[in-house]
């Protein structure tokens, strides 16, 4: 594994050994903190989008292990407009150990991948948000002691975290539960990947457009944002055809009393999730924000170290 784009581009292996690691990094952390197995190693971090998550996990994640990172934001690059992509791979990987890049278009960041002589980790695009995923394998597997088995319900969006987090789900043997109103589904080719990998792992994706139904039985009920970033104009017409699948009190009496809820934030209270459920025992959503850290650094690590 050269860079770290998608879930559909990584092995299960290699997805079983960086959650491994994600956990002993997170021990060591909690137990007198990471040895500077980056030290001297520098993280160039792009960004075309606002992040509160993405940059300081990133940007202690790399203290932690020793390393330093540099915030480029959008008036600093312009990707793609100020100076082409090519170029600004080229030159940049000419500075520093590893890229880090939130974008728009997933298409940036393959092409960050394509000129970089350095590692290339996607820290979130329109199609996929690997980096969450693999917090949220993280965090899954902390509160049941396994993932195999498991069952998530997903509400909502089909959008780049449902994507990414059903790609990991196939990996990892969870059945992957997603409802969504119709036209809001996640796309063919997405499917097509996640049945391809789910074949190989006994796993089972089952998609819903009541969601109640996925609901039953689920161990996990995951939501995001009904309105992403760049989606501000469809905004009421989308909250119109996300009546019903708000994760709420009535909702949640369709699952288990342990399900646990998780949301990768950031939330639209009121929207796509109460406050109650939020702020509730059965969340864990602050705990699966820390573990953006934690998973990240074994990503650094496996790339840069």
């Amino acid at each position: 594994m050269k860079h770290f784009l998608d879930l559909a581009t990584v092995s299960t292996r290699e997805m079983t050994y960086l959650l491994d690691l994600a956990l002993q990094l997170k021990m060591e952390w909690k137990t007198g903190g990471n040895r500077p197995v980056l030290q001297n190693k520098t993280l160039g971090m792009v960004f075309q989008k606002p992040s509160l998550r993405t940059r300081v996990s990133f940007e202690m994640a790399m203290k932690h292990l020793g390393g330093s990172a540099i915030m480029l934001g959008p008036q600093e690059i312009g990707l793609g407009k100020r100076e082409s992509i090519p170029d600004v791979a080229r030159v940049l990987s000419s500075y520093v150990e590893g890229i880090m890049a939130r974008v728009f278009d997933h298409d940036h960041v393959v092409q960050l991948a394509e000129n970089s002589r350095v590692p290339v980790i996607n820290g979130l695009s329109d199609m996929f948000h690997p980096c969450q995923a693999m917090a949220d394998m993280l965090t899954i597997r902390e509160q049941f002691g396994k993932l195999e088995g498991l069952q998530v319900a997903y509400v909502g969006d089909g959008n780049n975290v449902a994507a990414s987090l059903g790609l990991a789900a196939a990996h990892f043997g969870v059945t992957f539960k997603i409802a969504s109103p119709e036209g809001y589904e996640l796309s063919q080719p997405i499917r097509d990947k996640i049945f391809e990998i789910a074949d190989r792992n006994e796993s089972v994706m089952e998609m819903y457009v009541m969601p109640q139904e996925a609901l039953q039985n689920a161990d996990v009920v995951y939501t995001d944002t009904w309105v992403s970033m760049g989606q501000e104009a469809e905004a009421a017409e989308r909250r119109k055809e996300f009546d019903g699948f708000q994760v709420n009190q009535h909702l949640m009496g369709f699952a288990k009393p342990e399900t646990i809820i998780m949301h990768c934030l950031p939330a639209h209270r009121g929207d796509e999730i109460t406050d109650d459920m939020m702020d509730g025992p059965q969340s864990v959503v602050f705990q699966q924000a820390e573990n953006r850290l934690h998973a990240q650094k074994a990503i650094l690590v496996h790339l840069l170290a």
